[in-house]
């Protein structure tokens, strides 16, 4: 069975469609997975969709990652520009990874225009909302065949 994108999101993701919707729109993050979901199964891929409000859970996943999955999609949230051990952890997963974020931060407060995470990012994909997710699924679909055999 091929291995599933690990589909990552970070703080308050969770409260999609409710927290400044002028910024993220009001989808859910359930209506996010839903959706995923469907573009995954028409790219011929499947998706291991989570959140966490919790750094170190989600280094844990993406530790788990490493061997468990074809790719990572994450969303880090506000975690993009503060964490290195988020950075140390993609870093070390050897697989493509590639951020995403609803708004694009390069337009907002100074302090999120720099992110970690892309430092370790195979591509980011910024400002497009929730269709961000699609395009990170289609890049995917893109690289996991790329990859060499048995890795």
């Amino acid at each position: 069975m091929p291995k599933p994108v690990f589909v990552l999101n970070g703080p308050n993701l969770n409260l999609l469609g409710v927290r400044e919707p002028h910024i993220y729109g009001t989808t859910t993050l359930d209506q996010v997975k839903s959706a995923c979901e469907a573009r995954a199964a028409a790219l011929g891929l499947t998706t291991d969709f989570r959140q966490t409000n919790h750094e170190g859970v989600l280094v844990d996943w993406i530790q788990e990652a490493r061997t468990e999955a074809a790719a990572i999609i994450i969303n880090p949230g506000a975690y993009s520009h503060t964490s290195i051990a988020l950075l140390d952890a993609l870093k070390a997963c050897e697989l493509p990874v590639i951020e995403v974020h609803l708004s694009n931060p390069a337009a907002r407060e100074s302090f999120r225009r720099r992110s970690y995470v892309s430092l370790a990012a195979t591509g980011v994909i910024a400002g497009f909302g929730v269709q961000g997710y699609d395009l990170a699924l289609d890049a995917a679909a893109r690289l996991v065949p790329a990859r060499p055999a048995g890795t």
